[in-house]
């Protein structure tokens, strides 16, 4: 069944068996407020690792059930994110959230070369669901938060993990945008001429569980109106499910203003590691980061 909004997430995943969860640095409210959540609401099981005072008093200020979690004391953040990593290796835990470090710090943990949850070759990057008003479905939209430049190699790793979040949602055949600036091919800006290269490979077969279009600009890939009037045809065009974004300027200020201006709810991941890893702003809100858990033990 195909998954339309973040709350249709929310109640897939409950009927789904409880994924094991570890939080680096769980110090904050909102992180423990939407991990609660997510235990109550059946989506995961719990290991707290932070200031264990600090977390105590958090829970007992807001009244947080403290036997709901499993805590393990880390005096420092660094500290905190090393055991954090060490447990999802270790097998005990399917999942791995950011708290209230920093995403360097975060970064670093998972990328660590002994210690680390890349696998060799991997290529970490960010995927995100976001619900839109007015919007009649969910779109995924990548990458918005990691990679800054992506070659050509990346993007495709990028296309790859948006392909799998969208059949995660129910899109069988998910259709995905390659975008650039116009839906005309421009020889001299890369992200058109890799776009149409990815748009040929969906179409020789050698991309596939997806429909690839590109070069696409925003407007004709989302709105049917503006594609019918550019004159756009194929199954993407004004109807794109994922949104692949020629690079991180681009795909963040679609993000932001999606948030902080169109009033877009949405949930996220960090994939190419060996597990989903939740990669929510310290700023984000509780219910941010309780879908964001939703969308993680999804796709664990």
């Amino acid at each position: 069944m195909r998954i339309n909004t973040l709350d249709d997430l929310l109640r897939a995943v409950k009927n789904r068996p409880r994924k094991r969860l570890v939080v680096a640095w769980a110090n904050d409210a909102h992180t423990l407020e939407a991990v609660n959540a997510a235990v109550e609401a059946g989506l995961v099981e719990a290991i707290l690792v932070g200031d264990e005072p600090v977390m105590l008093k958090v829970c007992q200020e807001h009244g947080l059930p403290r036997e709901r979690f499993r805590m393990v004391h880390a005096a420092t953040d660094t500290e905190a994110a090393a055991k954090a990593v060490a447990l999802v290796r270790s097998g005990e835990t399917d999942l791995l959230m950011k708290g209230l470090l920093s995403t360097e710090l975060y970064m670093r943990a998972i990328l660590n070369k002994d210690q680390g949850l890349l696998s060799s070759g991997a290529i970490l990057s960010h995927v995100t669901v976001m619900e839109h008003p007015g919007h009649s479905k969910l779109l995924i939209a990548g990458d918005v938060a990691v990679i800054p430049e992506p070659d050509f190699k990346e993007k495709l790793a990028i296309l790859g993990y948006l392909v799998r979040t969208a059949q995660a949602l129910g899109i069988d055949t998910p259709k995905v945008a390659v975008l650039s600036a116009s839906e005309q091919v421009q020889s001299k800006l890369r992200s058109s001429v890799e776009a149409a290269m990815l748009a040929k490979m969906a179409d020789r077969g050698q991309i596939k569980g997806a429909l690839v279009d590109g070069p696409m600009a925003l407007d004709g890939a989302v709105d049917p109106e503006s594609a019918r009037i550019k004159g756009m045809g194929g199954l993407v065009a004004g109807d794109a499910d994922c949104l692949l974004f020629p690079n991180l300027e681009a795909g963040n200020t679609f993000y932001k203003a999606g948030t902080k201006l169109g009033g877009a709810e949405i949930a996220a991941v960090v994939a190419g590691a060996t597990v989903p890893c939740i990669l929510s702003s310290r700023g984000d809100s509780t219910k941010t980061k309780l879908s964001s858990i939703a969308l993680a033990a999804l796709l664990a």
